[in-house]
């Protein structure tokens, strides 16, 4: 069956839910027999048409649709055109950054295989409507967690860690980094997955996800049997690092700096978590830097709080390996 616009009853393109209904039931008929061509372009066709009568809630459900559709059918090159119009009505209608919506974005980045390039380019779409809500935070956690979740599933953990480190979901970041580690880590590296998550979070002065994310992974990894305190020394640095920064005293900072060195000699990149930690929460003035915070903790930051670095548009970048 081939749709065309002639075919359409006049009823079925109101603006109302059963006209837009009977209109899906007639294309979803299309693709399952195998006519995806002529599918896709009559949902292209029916999306201008509804975006220029300013029919946005129609054009959401009809590319959200057509989207799962296709991409239930291994039509990954047409479902993810939808769902990059899909992401593209959100920002143009200014759609409420719900639970529903955010599902959807959810749902279709999960059906958009990791080797799609357009898995990037959706998210990074819908990023943008996120970044359009105030507080826009808020709205990109939710989001950034969703996406961290479907790549944990995947077995992603470098890119599912980009993702909840984004988020406030302390309780998944941990678990996630728990199951990375038993399949991925070596039995020496036990303390050292959650160290970096844990100081990153806290660079981000985000204390609350650091403490839930440091005792869900301590607390679930069949390697640490009792703590705290702990047996090793950097998992000791990091419970007492999460109590010190709610005294703000710098002398005791100064002091489990000083204590644990030899263990956060472990990994370069802790003393400039710590620097930046030292600054965020104990008052330590940061050293002059005209343009913004250098190298790995500058880029980091910056990405974390949306500033771009390629594009105007682009909201925190991400390389393919960390999105998909």
């Amino acid at each position: 069956m081939v749709i065309s616009l002639s075919s359409l009853k006049p009823a079925e393109m109101s603006s109302k839910r059963g006209g837009t209904s009977r209109v899906l039931v007639k294309l979803k008929k299309s693709v399952e027999e195998g006519k995806y061509y002529e599918a896709h372009q009559m949902y292209r066709t029916l999306y201008f048409r509804y975006m220029s009568q300013k029919k946005h809630a129609e054009a959401i459900e009809l590319l959200y649709s057509g989207a799962t559709l296709l991409l239930e059918h291994e039509q990954y090159g047409s479902g993810a055109d939808l769902s990059i119009l899909l992401a593209e009505v959100f920002q143009t209608s200014k759609a409420a950054v719900e639970d529903e919506n955010i599902e959807k974005v959810a749902k279709l980045f999960q059906l958009i295989p990791q080797q799609i390039p357009e898995r990037q380019t959706f998210l990074a779409n819908s990023l943008r409507w996120a970044q359009q809500m105030k507080p826009p935070q808020t709205y990109i956690s939710e989001i950034h967690r969703h996406v961290g979740i479907v790549l944990w599933k995947e077995k992603n953990f470098s890119g599912a860690t980009h993702h909840l480190l984004r988020s406030n979901d302390g309780d998944s970041c941990g678990a996630m980094l728990v199951e990375s580690h038993t399949q991925r880590g070596l039995a020496s590296e036990v303390d050292l997955f959650v160290a970096q998550t844990v100081l990153q979070f806290l660079c981000f002065n985000n204390k609350s996800t650091a403490s839930v994310t440091f005792y869900a992974y301590t607390a679930n990894h069949p390697a640490i049997m009792s703590g705290p305190p702990f047996v090793l020394p950097l998992l000791n640095f990091l419970w007492l690092l999460l109590i010190a920064v709610d005294s703000g005293k710098l002398t005791v900072f100064t002091v489990l700096c000083e204590v644990y060195h030899p263990s956060l000699q472990r990994d370069p990149s802790y003393n400039v978590y710590l620097d930046k930690i030292g600054q965020v929460f104990f008052g330590v003035t940061p050293p002059p830097e005209p343009n913004g915070p250098p190298g790995m903790l500058g880029s980091l930051m910056r990405s974390f709080m949306g500033v771009e670095e390629e594009s105007p548009e682009e909201p925190p970048p991400l390389t393919t390996e960390e999105v998909d």
